[in-house]
């Protein structure tokens, strides 16, 4: 049975018919992969459309397919769910936006790595905006940036592809507790620290966050290659 749509503090379609929500609140994690999995079979069957959608979830844990339990240090910490996205450990929790981006690639190209270089730049110039210089790393995974002399990492990639529709997308850390990091390796990578945009003096909240990622809505549909042949 397709899971009861979450509620939302607003939600339309923009040009493109992709749905754009915000969700109040802290949306429990269960309830976020079952809303994701019916979403992405009715996008897959022309019955619902494509979705941006914004969140926040309470304190836990996500393992990703390549996760390794050395990296869990605090397993009993917080919850740990197994998310079925790609990487290895990450946190989710309040202060954290996160956001689910559920696109029909069977439409827009059929390029998965397109898709994933498509939404790191679209993080990254949202991040350019707020006046927060970040970037993509050769061979590391995420969104970093440079932190008190350091470079650490301010957000998360994790993505999955069913039948050309992606589901999981991004974590960006507005102003989290940053202790909650240490119950893991976050994406297993021990090397480097974690920061936040509080913590590199950008006091902001989810409102000029979302309302950056939604002015770049455009380009990053515009980088995904239409397919010749539609879906």
């Amino acid at each position: 049975m397709p899971a009861t749509p979450l509620p939302d503090a607003y939600a339309y379609a923009d040009t493109d018919a992709i749905e754009w929500r915000v969700s109040p609140g802290r949306v429990p994690y269960p309830d976020a992969l079952a809303e994701m999995e019916a979403r992405a079979e009715a996008i897959r069957a022309g019955t619902a459309p494509e979705l941006v959608w914004l969140l926040e979830h309470p304190p836990l844990y996500t393992a990703g397919t390549s996760a390794v339990t050395d990296d869990l240090l605090s397993p009993d910490r917080f919850p740990v769910y197994h998310a079925g996205r790609g990487g290895k450990y990450t946190y989710h929790g309040p202060g954290q936006r996160i956001g689910y981006v559920l696109i029909d690639l069977a439409a827009r190209g059929r390029d998965i790595r397109a898709f994933v270089h498509g939404l790191e730049g679209w993080v990254i110039e949202t991040l350019g905006l707020l006046g927060v210089a970040a970037r993509r790393e050769a061979g590391r995974v995420g969104i970093w940036t440079d932190a008190h002399g350091r470079e650490a990492k301010v957000g998360a990639i994790g993505v999955r592809v069913r039948r050309w529709v992606t589901f999981h997308g991004f974590a960006v850390n507005i102003a989290p507790d940053l202790s909650h990091f240490g119950g893991i390796v976050p994406c297993g990578l021990p090397d480097f620290a974690v920061t936040s945009l509080a913590d590199l003096g950008k006091p902001l909240g989810f409102e000029a966050f979302d309302a950056a990622l939604r002015a770049g809505l455009p380009g990053f549909l515009e980088g995904l290659r239409p397919s010749p042949h539609g879906s």
